[in-house]
């Protein structure tokens, strides 16, 4: 009898091939469907963080969150279209630190269709520590390998070098730890971006809680590898943030009948 893997699925409704223009509808529907779901999940603070996706038909553009729109409240007709030079070409203005860690992110990345960077509770506090997360679960195991930590000192990053640092530091990596700042993910859909940045304050949560209780025992690498290799890929992360995103764009089909 043959095996099951218990995590085998079919990734059939990635983003849709189509026109350029109906690609950037459904780009940004999802990121500003993106937005109210951090919002819900209480990942947003302020005016702070910002969440990007390239532009399906200007690859040297990007949408993002005008400053200080309201996460929970985004519509698709609110975001912005920038430039990689700075030049907001569509929308209202946005926030500084947007553009210096978006911009040279989306540059040095091809591959990367959506940027996510916030400072949420856990893993702002865990980014205090400088250091990277630890393979205590299996969930975590998906940052294997696959996340770095920029452990340069950080204010307001405003300075295009600031951004085109921690674009290095990056490099080809999923996430990052940026230290005393926050967390920083990236995929090839908006919706892989988003499950990871989900995922990874999660797991700076776990660790916090776990390490508060004791010395947590860690998976060994070579486990923490196939388990990677498993659940770290970009289709599976996008498949892992579809039932958080029906919640958002689909939220009738969560209704209970009486």
């Amino acid at each position: 009898m043959n095996a099951i893997n218990p995590i085998a699925f079919e990734p059939a409704a990635r983003p849709r091939e189509g026109p350029a223009e109906a690609r950037r509808d459904e780009t940004k529907t999802r990121l500003a469907a993106g937005f109210r779901l951090l919002a819900r999940h209480g990942l947003d603070v302020g005016v702070a963080g910002h969440v990007s996706a390239r532009d399906p038909l200007l690859h040297d553009h990007f949408w993002v969150n005008p400053f200080g729109r309201p996460w929970g409240a985004m519509r698709a007709e609110d975001l912005s279209l920038v430039r990689h030079d700075g030049a907001v070409v569509e929308g209202a203005p946005i926030n500084a630190a947007a553009f210096a860690i978006h911009a040279e992110v989306h540059r040095a990345r091809p591959d990367v269709a959506c940027a996510a960077h916030g400072h949420p509770v856990h893993g702002s506090a865990f980014a205090s520590l400088g250091r990277p997360l630890a393979t205590i679960n299996q969930d975590v195991c998906a940052f294997f390998e696959d996340h770095v930590v920029f452990d340069e000192p950080m204010g307001l990053v405003v300075d295009m070098d600031e951004g085109r640092r921690i674009a290095v530091a990056l490099a080809a990596h999923k996430a990052a730890i940026l230290r005393n700042h926050g967390l920083l993910t990236v995929g090839r859909t908006v919706d892989e971006a988003l499950w990871w940045f989900v995922l990874m304050e999660r797991s700076c949560r776990i660790q916090l809680l776990a390490e508060a209780a004791g010395e947590p025992h860690r998976i060994p690498d070579a486990q923490a590898r196939s388990l990677a290799a498993q659940i770290g890929t970009p289709d599976f992360g996008w498949f892992q943030c579809q039932p958080l995103m029906a919640e958002i764009l689909d939220p009738d089909s969560f209704k209970t009948t009486p």
